[in-house]
């Protein structure tokens, strides 16, 4: 019983004693910033599925999009694609596949996807600003992140 106890004893010695030496080493893992500044300026759960790939050579652009209520885009598509996360108010994105018209709406606080070459139309359907910010990935360096699209006639009354 007393070998059991002088193990037991030296166990939790070496335990503690590892506890304070993770404790001790992971403040100095990290280094302090000096000088930065780091301010969110939207956040959204994502609620589409899907990915965007990137491509090295190729620009990433970053906008702040504002549709006033009962304003439109146009049609349009982006040829990178667009990550979109919904400052404050609501759109409603109309995508022509094929002869159907899918109609989807987003509010503050979302996120979703824009495929490659997916066109479409942005509509605020709100009462309020619609506020957002987008990411454009695979951009032709100096080139445009939209390009402007005839209307497929796939959702009437646009």
């Amino acid at each position: 019983m007393k070998m059991e106890l002088k193990w037991w004893n030296w166990s939790v010695v070496f335990a503690v004693a590892v506890l304070l030496l993770v404790l001790n080493a992971a403040p100095g893992a990290a280094t302090q910033s000096s000088g930065v500044a780091n301010m969110t300026l939207a956040r959204g759960a994502d609620v589409s599925a899907g990915t965007i790939p990137l491509q090295e050579g190729t620009d990433v652009v970053v906008s702040q999009i504002t549709i006033q209520p009962g304003g439109l885009s146009g049609w349009h598509m982006h040829p990178g694609g667009a990550i979109v996360v919904v400052k404050q108010g609501e759109v409603t994105v109309y995508k022509s596949q094929g002869s159907q018209c899918e109609a989807t709406t987003y509010t503050a606080g979302q996120a979703f996807i824009e495929r490659p070459g997916e066109v479409h139309d942005a509509v605020n359907s709100g009462s309020a600003v619609y506020v957002a910010f987008a990411t454009y990935p695979r951009v032709t360096p100096g080139g445009a992140t939209r390009i402007d699209m005839p209307d497929p006639g796939t959702c009437p009354g646009l």
